[in-house]
């Protein structure tokens, strides 16, 4: 017997699940635990995402760290911040920069494929919801449904998303919309054909 595996939304940290700080019209993490908001429907939104049986993970580049801009156990405190707050599985990090070529940085998907992996994923009927290109090129790398948390930022994407949203509850809207005609699809499949004379 073939086991069905599991689904899961890939949510961006900064700019998804807790606000940025927005300079020059780029976003950059807060520096500092109380910086770290977590934006007002993340709650709400990813409940119902759970009530869909979808597993949650945090994907996150903080290359701050590397970089030496950053205590990790600053990183580590935000998210305990998340993990105690909101109904999240795990999360998962990249503390490498770009010059570290390492393939856990979005936009290489090996956080997703981490994921994937020790959680039994199917990552074809997952999505990945970010703000940037990061996390639109990470999404598409790994075969997920991509979700655009607009943010107006003054950068510009590589690749388009599947879809775009301006908040996180309108990702899950999104979602939500998506499951519910893959459900009608799947029912209509269902039903015994009727035979005509």
């Amino acid at each position: 017997m073939t086991q069905l595996l599991n689904r899961a939304v890939f949510l961006d940290r900064d700019g998804v699940l807790n606000f940025p700080v927005v300079r020059d019209g780029k976003p950059y993490p807060p520096s500092t635990i109380e910086e770290f908001k977590i934006v007002p429907d993340a709650f709400d939104a990813l409940s119902r995402l759970r009530r869909l049986n979808f597993s949650l993970f945090v994907v996150t580049n903080q290359p701050d760290v590397a970089r030496g801009a950053q205590a990790r156990s600053v990183i580590e405190a935000m998210h305990s911040v998340l993990l105690e707050g909101l109904p999240l599985d795990d999360v998962y990090v990249c503390y490498h920069d770009d010059r570290d070529s390492c393939d856990c940085r979005k936009p290489h998907s090996g956080l997703l494929r981490k994921a994937a992996a020790e959680h039994a994923i199917d990552l074809r009927r997952s999505y990945m919801v970010g703000d940037r290109w990061r996390d639109i090129d990470c999404g598409r790398a790994a075969g997920c449904t991509s979700i655009l948390v607009d943010g107006g930022y003054a950068e510009e994407l590589r690749q388009p998303p599947h879809f775009r949203a301006s908040t996180l509850s309108g990702a899950a809207d999104i979602i939500t919309s998506l499951e519910a005609k893959e459900t009608q699809v799947w029912a209509a499949r269902r039903q015994p054909m009727q035979a005509t004379f």
